[in-house]
């Protein structure tokens, strides 16, 4: 068999660098000098392997210097249903669904694959996430980011690349949708502390490294969020009638 060219072999590398999450949309390369030194391989080599990520989109070399891994990468699919999402509220549902059925998964896996790394991560994540939860006062906004990244943590300790990619892609659709989601949960008193709690089950399934245990607790954290909205929806609604009865009766 022909020997593998040492461009392709970096290539591959950095590839794979990327797609495990290690390099992320918008992350800058390291200088050549580092790269080549840590790939130990000649700059030209070097060179040769990032132009043919160039070429396949995976990175790019922005004016004033430096080399990104592609923000594409990131946003690929996730700005035509932010609008949507914006435009038709009730898309929101269709979010937490989905949520559901992806978290459900990645909850499971990060359970029985997650490493110590991945957990002393995780617990980092949760830590802060519970600070602001715990916070007298706290904003949906604020919330909602530190929410998000908790779940991609969750995503990236399942060890699936395909599903990590799917959530990282839907960042700004899932930090835009746990933000509305918070912000109309939290007008119900309880609300808050009952997802506080959640959180804290799904993170101690994971660490006890029970799948099930973590399954089920993504999976009744949102539902619970589905049901919790849809009660605010109906209510909101009723609300609404009765305001039309008062000005019928009143005009």
């Amino acid at each position: 068999m022909k020997p593998a060219k040492i461009s392709d072999v970096i290539t591959h590398q950095i590839e794979a660098l990327i797609l495990e999450g290690g390099l992320k949309p918008g992350d800058r390369l390291p200088p050549e000098r580092e790269l080549s030194a840590r790939f130990e391989v000649s700059r030209p080599s070097l060179r040769e392997a990032i132009k043919k990520l160039e070429t396949r989109g995976l990175v790019e070399t922005r004016r004033g210097g430096g080399t990104y891994v592609s923000s594409l990468l990131d946003a690929s699919f996730a700005n035509p249903l932010m609008g949507l999402l914006h435009n038709h509220p009730e898309a929101l549902y269709d979010l937490v669904e989905m949520r559901h059925a992806l978290e459900s998964v990645a909850a499971y896996y990060a359970a029985v694959r997650g490493t110590p790394d991945d957990k002393a991560a995780l617990r980092q994540r949760f830590e802060a996430m519970l600070a602001v939860h715990s916070s007298v006062g706290s904003d949906p906004q604020t919330d909602a980011k530190l929410d998000t990244e908790y779940h991609i943590a969750i995503a990236e300790a399942a060890h699936n690349v395909v599903l990590l990619y799917i959530m990282r892609g839907l960042f700004n659709l899932l930090h835009s949708g746990i933000t509305t989601s918070l912000a109309r949960l939290y007008t119900r008193a309880g609300n808050h502390e009952a997802i506080c709690k959640q959180h804290t089950e799904l993170f101690e399934a994971i660490m006890a490294g029970d799948g099930e245990r973590a399954r089920k607790a993504a999976s009744d954290h949102l539902l619970f969020v589905k049901r919790s909205l849809a009660e605010i929806d109906e209510e909101e609604k009723r609300i609404e009638r009765a305001r039309r009865r008062l000005h019928g009766l009143t005009d």
